[in-house]
């Protein structure tokens, strides 16, 4: 009995020594745990061990473009709104000052058809062979376009006036996003590579630094798209904002020079911008679609397509537009019926005709 007594005792002792030592160990490794990253911090930092340094200069772009994805663009541009848009609009001649839109003479119809003629510029050879000579642009419209009974004449008048002006402002676009991605391909930038993106921020309303924003709006507008736009804008070509101020797209303006429409309240501040020349209007049309927050999802949607490597395609971009007009979807249709009864879609593609040194670069 003595014995099992001590057997007993010397077990329990036995047992309270185990729950002590696990006990310490225990305390001992959560202690470690949190300890020795601040432990190693202060030998970092206090010791100078070297290190390995990995150079990641050239996924941080990537890893940016990455967070910048997961950003709403129109998120981006609450903040952008702010911005002058005397800097989207810097290089656009809107108020008759450029000397150019000064000197420029207008032609009449018939001379306008006859130069045509002349440099065999015709619709059925662009859509064959899917270049535009931009030789032939024309600065204003002729007045004489108003009396062409045919509308299948002035129609085809009008197109062969405005389609060399959307094919090379789009090329103009596709020389810059080219440059882009040239320059952002790039560890090291240029101080003129750098001033380069500066005045693109500026031109897209971005502050800089901003590059996904910029590769999204840095991009061309679908040549059937404008050119059904400006058709529907102007009564292909026959409107007085067109006839008197090369103004292709009815854009606004509350303080710059403009015409104002008629039948609009006396009080009412807002006018049609009006341009020098016609290839203005163009460009001002087409800045206007890639910066303003009316048109944020056509962006998102041309943006897409980008991506999925398509091609643009007019028809689905179009639904993005109910914001342009005050008529909404029946604004879009019009759109629609416009490009599909002429055919739009064949200019899509269109490119710009390699005649100088200067125009080769547009390719």
């Amino acid at each position: 009995m003595v014995r099992r007594t001590k057997s007993k005792s010397f077990k329990l002792k036995q047992k309270r020594n185990n729950i002590f030592r696990f006990s310490a160990i225990s305390v001992f490794v959560i202690f470690s745990f949190f300890s020795l990253p601040t432990l190693s911090n202060f030998l970092d930092k206090n010791l100078n061990f070297k290190k390995s340094i990995i150079s990641n200069a050239g996924v941080n772009f990537d890893q940016e473009l990455e967070k910048r994805k997961k950003v709403l663009d129109g998120e981006t541009e609450t903040k952008t709104n702010k911005l002058s848009l005397k800097n989207i609009f810097a290089d656009i001649d809107f108020f008759s000052t450029d000397d150019e839109g000064q000197n420029s003479i207008r032609f009449d119809a018939r001379t306008i058809e006859q130069l045509f003629k002349d440099t065999n510029y015709n619709l059925e050879k662009v859509r064959e062979t899917k270049l535009v000579n931009i030789g032939n642009k024309i600065d204003h419209l002729p007045k004489e376009i108003k009396s062409i009974e045919s509308s299948k004449k002035r129609k085809r008048l009008f197109i062969q006036i405005v389609l060399p002006l959307i094919v090379e402002e789009n090329a103009k676009i596709r020389l810059d996003r080219k440059e882009l991605f040239r320059i952002l391909a790039k560890n090291i930038n240029t101080q003129k590579e750098k001033n380069w993106l500066k005045e693109k921020f500026k031109q897209y309303g971005l502050r800089d630094g901003d590059f996904y924003s910029l590769k999204v709006r840095m991009d061309e507008v679908p040549v059937s798209l404008a050119l059904a736009q400006a058709a529907k804008e102007t009564g292909w070509g026959t409107s007085r904002f067109a006839q008197e101020g090369n103004a292709l797209f009815g854009q606004w303006t509350w303080n710059g020079e403009g015409i104002r429409p008629a039948g609009v309240d006396k009080d009412a501040k807002h006018k049609v911008a009006k341009f020098a020349v016609l290839k203005a209007s163009v460009r001002a049309y087409q800045r206007n679609l890639n910066t303003h927050s009316s048109y944020i999802e056509f962006r998102k949607e041309r943006a897409i397509q980008r991506d999925n490597d398509q091609k643009l395609d007019s028809l689905k971009l179009v639904n993005y537009l109910d914001k342009y007009a005050e008529t909404g979807q029946q604004y879009i249709d019009v759109l629609k019926k416009i490009i599909m009864q002429n055919s739009l879609t064949d200019f899509d593609d269109v490119n710009v005709m390699p005649t100088s040194n200067k125009t080769k670069k547009l390719i």
